[in-house]
Formats: structure tokens, C-alpha cells, sequence
């Protein structure tokens, strides 16, 4: 006995038509980009606010940096600051930034809630990147003339200390507990790592050519630093301090940023106008997304929604959803 097909139903030969017709079906979660935003002048860095709602980006050339406004993507303020910032971090409450000026050899301390800069504090010959301690009492400050770190008691803005790492260092980042600190010493091919309680520099790690920028996994395991002159992403075993892979990238990579959930890492390439997304479990490069010319810094909203990417020589933000 045959049995009849439903009424309704589409023989394989007319979803096939159908799917010629309309074309390939679209790759739900692909990142992609939404949205440009202009900002100032050779935008350097970029930071969200801890609760998201804002973006501070700190443009180079200009000497400011541009507040955005999350939710609707419009930039809302100016703030003008030291001479050639290239670096800005909020504190983990979200009440102070800290932007580091590149030319100017210093910190400026901007409240959130004004918008104004209420303390200069002097650092080291050419401080290229800043960061809180997790628990917001320190900021570290590469120093990259100087190959130093400079320590600021965040509570009276105060320099506490001042830490010899390797040479021309460029980036610095705390692990989530707040224990160790890492160093990318672009002269010197390694990371230095810093026991924050004491001060001291308690490991180097030799990592691939010219190190810019570093960043920790969210569950602290696993450290991933960019090696601008090789196009790689050195990976690094936070627990024994070894490189346990290197996966290789777009061409000049710049900076690395980690989701929240942990399961991708972004990388901008400053030559192929791109960032590699890594699925981090896996250690592979499965996406590539174009963005604007010159791509430097990345980072994610807290929620993992979006990511900012500041674009150099067009002066710009993308957005990638």
C-alpha cells in the first residue's frame, strides 16, 4: 500500500529551488560588523565602563578622548587630556579613568561621573599602557622609554614604586586574582611577571618576536600575548608560565582581548585591516572580520555583546556583534 505524502509538505527537489532561489542561509552568531563610529584623532585605545554604559577612547593625535555612549552609539564628549594618550582604563567601580599620555610622560585621572580631569600624575619616559588591580587599590603603568613599571596608590594618586622589567615594555595586565601582573617587553621577546604583593619580578618568559599587548583568560588559566613582528599569538600556561602554543594570525598584530564567557579571543591586525577570532578551546582562527584601516586596540562590552575596535588611520570605531 502506498502511503500519501501531507498535504503541506515540499518535496526535497523544491527546498532545493527554494534554497538556489534565496540564496545560502544566513550563520546565526558570525561576528560581524554593525556599526563605524567617528571619534577624534588617531584613536589608540579603547575601554568600556564596568557597567557598560560607556566607552572612553583615547585618540593619539588629538590629545582627548571621545565618550560614547553605549545604547545609542553616539559620541556624547570631549575630554581633553595629556600630550599623545594611547592607553585608558576605568577602575573596577567605575568612578575614575586613568589615560595614559605616551608624549606628555604622564597619567591623567579623569572622574567619571564629571568627565573632568581632576589629577595629572608623572610617570615614566613614554608610559604606553595602564591597568587596575582587580581590587582597584593599584595602577600599573608600562613605561615603554623607561622599561620600567610605574606603581600609583590609587586611593591618593600617589607613586608607591617603580618596577625594572625588560625592555621597551608595552603592555600590562593583572590575572583575575590580582596575584601576578605580565609584562610584554617588545625589545626583549618575553614577558616579565611581576608578584604584585611584593613588587618583584618573579619569572621572565620568552614568547615570539616583538610582544604588544597581552590579556588573561576570565578563569585566570591561560594568558594570551601578540607577537607583532611573527603574526602570532604566543599562549601561555599561567600556571606553570610556559608557552603551550602559538597560533598564527593576520598580518601586524596589535592587541588581544578575551570575551567574557571566555570562549573567544579577539586579535586586530594593524596590516590586513582585520581581526582573527580564536575559539579559545580549541587554539584555531575560525572567523576573520574586516574593519577599518589600521585596526589597534580591542575590547568587549562587559555583557560580551559587542566589541570595539579602534581603527588608527580613519579614525574610527567599529563595532563587531
Amino acid at each position: 500500500m502506498n502511503l500519501a505524502a501531507p498535504r503541506n509538505a515540499l518535496s526535497l527537489a523544491a527546498v532545493s529551488l527554494m534554497i538556489a532561489a534565496l540564496g545560502s542561509p544566513p550563520v546565526f552568531g558570525a561576528p560581524v560588523v554593525v556599526d563605524t563610529i567617528s571619534v577624534g584623532s588617531g584613536p589608540y585605545s579603547v575601554a568600556f565602563s564596568p557597567n557598560g554604559k560607556k566607552a572612553y577612547v583615547a585618540n593619539a593625535e588629538g590629545d582627548s578622548v571621545s565618550v560614547i555612549t553605549v545604547l545609542t552609539g553616539n559620541v556624547t564628549g570631549t575630554i581633553s587630556v595629556g600630550d599623545g594618550p594611547t592607553s585608558v582604563a576605568f577602575n573596577p567601580t567605575g568612578q575614575k579613568a586613568y589615560v595614559a599620555n605616551q608624549e606628555g610622560n604622564t597619567v591623567s585621572v579623569i572622574r567619571v561621573t564629571t568627565g573632568a580631569v581632576m589629577d595629572t600624575i608623572s610617570v615614566g619616559d613614554v608610559p604606553s599602557s595602564v591597568a587596575f588591580s582587580p581590587n582597584g587599590k593599584k595602577a600599573y603603568v608600562a613605561n615603554f622609554g623607561a622599561g620600567t613599571v610605574t606603581v600609583i596608590k590609587v586611593l591618593t594618586g600617589n607613586v608607591t614604586d617603580t618596577i625594572s622589567v625588560g625592555d621597551a615594555p608595552t603592555s600590562v595586565a593583572f590575572t583575575p586574582n590580582g596575584i601576578k601582573a605580565y609584562v610584554a617587553n617588545a625589545g626583549d621577546d618575553n614577558v616579565s611577571v611581576i608578584k604584585v604583593s611584593t613588587g618583584n619580578v618573579t619569572d621572565t618568559i620568552s614568547v615570539g618576536d616583538s610582544p604588544g599587548s597581552v590579556a588573561f583568560s576570565p578563569n585566570g588559566k591561560k594568558a594570551y600575548v601578540v607577537n607583532y613582528a611573527n603574526d602570532s599569538v604566543s599562549v601561555i600556561t599561567v600556571a606553570t608560565g610556559n608557552v603551550t602554543d602559538t597560533i598564527s594570525v593576520g598580518d601586524g598584530p596589535q592587541s588581544v582581548a578575551f570575551s567574557p564567557n571566555g570562549k573567544k579571543a579577539y586579535v586586530t591586525n594593524r596590516f590586513d585591516d582585520t581581526v582573527s577570532v580564536i575559539t579559545v578551546a580549541t587554539g584555531n582562527v575560525t572567523d576573520t572580520v574586516g574593519v577599518g584601516e589600521r585596526p589597534q586596540s580591542v575590547v568587549f562590552s562587559p555583557n560580551g555583546q559587542k566589541a570595539y575596535v579602534t581603527n588608527r588611520s580613519d579614525d574610527t570605531v567599529s563595532v563587531i556583534e
